[in-house]
């Protein structure tokens, strides 16, 4: 079996922490185990999501492509891989391009969900600096860019007391990203994340992953934004942020578990997915958005909450790869893949 890996890799001159600009991309440790993880398959293709792409696979015509690649530029970037592939008829893994645009635009998300009563906070989306002059929704508000992942835009002071606050910030992120800003109902209960594998009747949740904010800096807003998870969580000091699975009320457990997958089938997810969620001031939980390309850091010290939640579940991280090719290669063949190679000559 031949198969490719598509990605985007930090280069070597990212700049420091203080910057993400390129917060979503993989450092060159998560690319590498993942292909490690494949080879067991059987060969590799790397096939870097740059210019050249379409030509690269092409060239190549793997079996199946594994899709990491978070996209270099838009509003739709996490759907240009998959959309290739499918214009050059090449199976992939994860969602499809439709998926993949809704899901980071974060106001079609909801709209989706909110039709489809899955629960989430009331919103509106501000694409001008005009559109504030109505704002219906009372305070405290939060914000962030419409279509950013792993963090970027989200800072704490993005949540805004007042009409004042939400002006600076709005109008700041207006600038900084070039694209409309989400305001959103800001959601004071607990924040937990549930990551999912599978499709149809097989889709399951791994341990649900709760959030610890009394970790984070004094005074710190109770966010798991860009300064959580890149600049305050360090090798140095870790933030021990998370617990695994989330120590709550059953009941409660299973009405996350159920949101999430309410969330996963509302936006047609394929193979696998990370859905946050944030309880509200009435106890309900409320999603708040969907990473149908979740992070996948391996190293087990690292704040990676998919990896957490499969290692909690039994899987290593080979395991967790080895899964997520499995269950979308059932999903496009119908059929089972051969043993692992190692798995033959156990």
């Amino acid at each position: 079996m031949r198969i490719g890996l598509a990605y985007n890799e930090k280069p070597d001159s990212a700049p420091a922490p203080a910057s993400d600009q390129y917060a979503e991309w993989d450092d060159a440790s998560t690319i590498n185990a993942v292909e490690q993880a494949l080879g067991l398959f059987g060969s590799v293709i790397r096939l870097e999501a740059d210019a050249l792409f379409p030509q690269k696979l092409s060239l190549a015509r793997p079996d199946l492509v594994f899709n990491m690649a978070e996209g270099a530029s838009g509003l739709a970037r996490e759907s240009h891989v998959p959309a290739i592939c499918e214009y050059l008829n090449v199976p992939y893994t994860g969602s499809d391009p439709l998926t993949l645009a809704l899901a980071l635009h974060k106001g079609r998300t909801k709209e989706i969900l909110a039709y489809r009563g899955v629960p989430t906070a009331p919103f509106r989306v501000i694409e001008r600096p005009a559109d504030l002059e109505r704002m219906p929704l009372p305070f405290p508000l939060f914000v962030k860019p419409v279509a950013e992942g792993s963090g970027k835009g989200i800072f704490v002071n993005n949540l805004c007391n007042s009409p004042a606050v939400l002006a600076e910030r709005v109008l700041f992120l207006l600038d900084r990203y070039a694209q409309p800003v989400l305001v959103e109902t800001y959601l004071p209960g607990p924040e937990f994340t549930v990551a999912i594998l599978g499709n149809g009747t097989e889709t399951r949740c791994l341990p649900v992953v709760g959030f610890d904010f009394g970790v984070l800096p004094p005074g710190a807003a109770p966010v798991y934004g860009y300064e959580a998870k890149w600049v305050w969580d360090t090798a140095e000091r870790p933030l021990d942020l998370f617990q695994c699975p989330a120590d709550i009320a059953p009941a409660l457990y299973r009405e996350i578990e159920q949101v999430a997958l309410d969330a996963y089938r509302a936006l047609g997810c394929r193979d696998w997915c990370r859905v946050d969620v944030r309880v509200d001031r009435f106890g309900v939980p409320n999603v708040i958005e969907l990473n149908p390309l979740p992070g996948i850091i391996p190293d087990p010290a690292m704040n990676s909450c998919f990896p957490k939640a499969a290692r909690v579940a039994g899987l290593s991280y080979d395991d967790l790869i080895h899964e997520v090719v499995r269950t979308a290669w059932k999903r496009i063949t119908g059929r089972a893949l051969p043993a692992l190679r190692a798995e033959a000559t156990a």
